[in-house]
Parts: structure tokens; sequence; C-alpha cells
């Protein structure tokens, strides 16, 4: 939900547009849809939208960070 050129995310909010999921994980829209495809980030389809959950927010960061560490 754009608010004056900021989205508005919510505590505890199941599920995140992929433009809320880059404002979350301070990346690109085509990064993350990039990931998506790639299958590093989980995504579900809502009708024609697709979404990211929460879980699959904080999956993708700590996968982040194990490949961090590897490096």
């Amino acid at each position: 939900m754009p608010t004056h050129g900021k989205t508005v995310v919510y505590p505890g909010q199941a599920l995140y547009d992929v433009d809320e999921a880059g404002v979350v994980l301070r990346l690109s829209r085509r990064y993350l849809y990039e990931e998506i495809r790639s299958g590093r980030l989980r995504s579900v389809k809502a009708g024609r939208a697709r979404r990211v959950p929460a879980s699959a927010i904080a999956e993708y960061v700590a996968l982040l960070e194990r490949e961090a560490q590897a490096a």
C-alpha cells in the first residue's frame, strides 16, 4: 500500500507482494523475480498475483547468511 512514495509494511503481515518484499529486503523488484524464478526465494500465487510469504523472507535471509559464512 503506497503512502507518499513509501510502502507501509505491517508487523505480522503473512503475505507480501513483490514490491513490499523488495522494501523489506532492500532489493529490486527485478532481482526478486530472478530469485523467485531460480527457486531461491519461495513465493505463492493468489489468483493472478504473486505473493511472498513472511516465512519465505526469513528463509531467504537465512540462506544469504549461510552463503556469506561459507565464502
